[in-house]
């Protein structure tokens, strides 16, 4: 029997709901092992994990890339325990008792004192290790999943896994150690939790999958014009089971990708992209990977420049601003799950010497700020005060004093907003008021740093929050955000560009982004504006793409190692800076550098494909 996931997946959206028990089987120790990390409850981690299988299998339909199961599995179970953690949810004990049945409680009576003393103890020893290590512990020894495995899980590099392990090893006694493998291998998820799902699903109704008529317009024509351009054609069979391997005789590199719900992959041979059909990862673990309408037909693939690991920053953490003076970076603010702690830090990056250092802190700790840099200081600008309600704060700091300074607040109090600067005006532009809950914003407020007032401006056409925005040539261009939650942080992605003109007080929407997503970060070289990662709901992507305001266009470029969302990036001459962020799954303080040296250079398709997202979008509105 089969069991890459693809293939499964492809079963299930063509009613065979019985198929989904592999995957319960494949994921369920990791599903629980992740809910019983976060809520300490081994009945509690059950019930999470059997809504995380039932949640998945409603909603198969709308995942796009089937060889990220795993990972969208795992960011399900992280929203799911943290809605029932922030809404104080979590049963007591006394309450699952109440529940039993006389026979269960019976059954149960002679071993109840000594199982309650086992667990007190188990807790006692977990609560005494940091919560990296105590992570690392459940999912090994409770889920037992790979150090291999787990680093995936956690977007951490394989020998960080195996140091946490090995620490948290070191503070735990040989005899804990005994206890604490023995007690989770009894309360591993046994067959019937698997048999339980499928009865379930077999009564809910998912959407079938995609046919070739429903593929993106366009995109059947763009297929022709590759196959018979390359002369390959005798490689792609789209009429068969799309979840079969099909071998091919050529040579070369392959990736999967997706075109809606169909797997092909892109077969690189002598540097030119072919199209072949082929099948989905199958252990679930596979890196993200972009779609084909991303990666290929809606936007050429360029060279791409180089991504570099640099030093960690001091402390992980997401919704952190970053800002450049005098070749520094500086990170301002941010906040952190574990704990659930906002940060007042601000911490001076030096790319030559990567190093780090500590500076003086911004007077009010918040997080989904955002920074500019305006005469040599760098503003901060609202953000979440405490309980992730707006601010309206904005406070300067002067990095040669080291010293800040409370300038005028903004009209209106919001979080996850973007500002940039033209002409010597900051504007400040979208956000939400509150973090789970608020209204979206369109409000634009401009800031006149010599007279320290705000004026209200034209409203930006849509609605969004964890937008970005960027400058060129005095137009802003707002890119992507969100106006949509699905439950507590997962959020739908937009692809909206929206152009704005400060002296006509006008906007203009713009070539869509190929790829929807919130919590991205732009950064302008060369007037063109990288967009980078960000999350269409989770987990993050890790692709990069560029926009040329002059062509109104989009251009793929090479995908960042470590995704991520809520991040912060700055620019230091033609080098990209990337900064902490979250996952899906827990906050990072991972930096990465991009030198864009080749990132200009990129593959003509004009004449050879049929159109770029920006002409598709003007060929669609005709």
């Amino acid at each position: 029997m089969r069991t890459e996931d693809g293939h499964i997946i492809y079963k299930c959206l063509n009613e065979d709901p019985t198929a989904f028990g592999l995957l319960v089987d494949k994921y369920k120790a990791s599903i629980f092992s992740i809910a019983y990390s976060m809520l300490r409850n081994f009945h509690d981690a059950e019930d999470v994990t059997q809504d995380v299988f039932i949640k998945a299998y409603k909603n198969l339909s709308t995942l796009r890339r089937w060889d990220n199961f795993l990972s969208w599995l795992c960011s399900i179970a992280y929203n799911l325990c943290r809605d029932r953690i922030k809404a104080q949810s979590i049963r007591k004990e006394n309450e699952r008792l109440e529940r039993k049945t006389q026979r269960e409680l019976d059954d149960n009576s002679v071993n109840s004192y000594r199982e309650e003393q086992v667990f007190e103890s188990l807790h006692e020893a977990l609560n005494s290790l940091p919560d990296i290590y105590r992570e690392v512990l459940t999912l090994h020894y409770l889920g037992g999943i790979s150090s291999e495995q787990i680093a995936r899980i956690l977007s951490i590099p394989y020998a960080t896994v195996r140091q946490r392990l090995s620490r948290a090893r070191t503070q735990l006694r040989e005899e804990i150690l005994a206890m604490i493998s023995e007690t989770y291998e009894q309360q591993r998820l046994k067959a019937i939790f698997t048999f339980r799902i499928v009865e379930m699903v077999k009564r809910i109704k998912v959407s079938p999958i995609s046919t070739m008529k429903g593929l993106p317009l366009g995109l059947s024509l763009a297929t022709g014009f590759i196959i018979a351009f390359l002369g390959f054609g005798t490689h792609l069979n789209m009429l068969g089971n799309f979840g079969m391997t099909v071998n091919s005789s050529l040579s070369g590199e392959s990736k999967v990708l997706k075109v809606g719900e169909l797997s092909v992959d892109v077969l690189k041979v002598s540097d030119i992209p072919v199209i072949s059909n082929g099948s989905l990862s199958g252990n679930g673990l596979s890196s993200v990977v972009p779609s084909l309408q991303n990666a290929l037909v809606m936007a050429p693939q360029a060279e791409g420049g180089t991504w570099t690991k640099k030093a960690d920053m001091p402390t992980a953490k997401y919704g952190l601003s970053a800002s450049t003076i005098n070749d520094k970076i500086y990170t301002i603010g941010g906040e952190s799950w574990h704990p659930d702690l906002s940060y007042s830090a601000v911490d001076e990056y030096d790319p030559e010497a990567d190093k780090w250092i500590s500076k003086a802190d911004m007077p009010a700790a918040r997080s989904f700020l955002s920074s500019v840099v305006l005469n040599g200081k760098i503003y901060a600008i609202g953000g979440a005060r405490p309980h992730n309600i707006g601010s309206t704060a904005q406070e300067e700091y002067d990095p040669e004093k080291n010293l800040w300074t409370i300038k005028a607040d903004m009209p209106t109090a919001r979080l996850a907003l973007s500002a940039c600067i033209v002409n010597g005006k900051i504007y400040a532009i979208g956000g939400t008021t509150e973090l789970f809950g608020g209204p979206f914003l369109q409000s634009v407020e401009e800031y006149d740093p010599i007279k320290d007032i705000w004026i209200k401006k034209e409203d930006m056409p849509t609605a969004r929050s964890g937008l970005a925005t960027s400058v060129v040539n005095g137009k802003i261009y707002a890119i992507g955000g969100t106006n949509q939650r699905i439950a507590f942080d997962d959020c739908v992605g937009l692809s909206t560009v929206e152009e704005y003109d400060p002296a006509k007080d006008k906007w203009e929407r713009k070539a869509d982004m190929p790829t929807a997503r919130w919590g991205l970060s732009t950064i302008v070289l060369n007037d063109k504006i990288y967009a980078i990662s960000g999350a269409n709901r989770w987990p993050a992507t890790p692709i990069v793409e560029i926009y040329d305001p002059i062509t109104d266009t989009w251009t793929k470029e090479t995908d960042i190692p470590t995704v991520r969302a809520l991040f912060a990036a700055s620019v230091v001459g033609n080098k990209i800076y990337v900064f902490g962020g979250f996952t899906g799954f827990n906050e990072l303080s991972t930096s990465e550098e991009y030198d864009t040296e080749n990132a200009s250079k990129s593959i003509n398709f004009k004449g050879k494909l049929p159109t770029t997202w920006g002409e598709m979008r003007t060929v669609m509105n005709r």
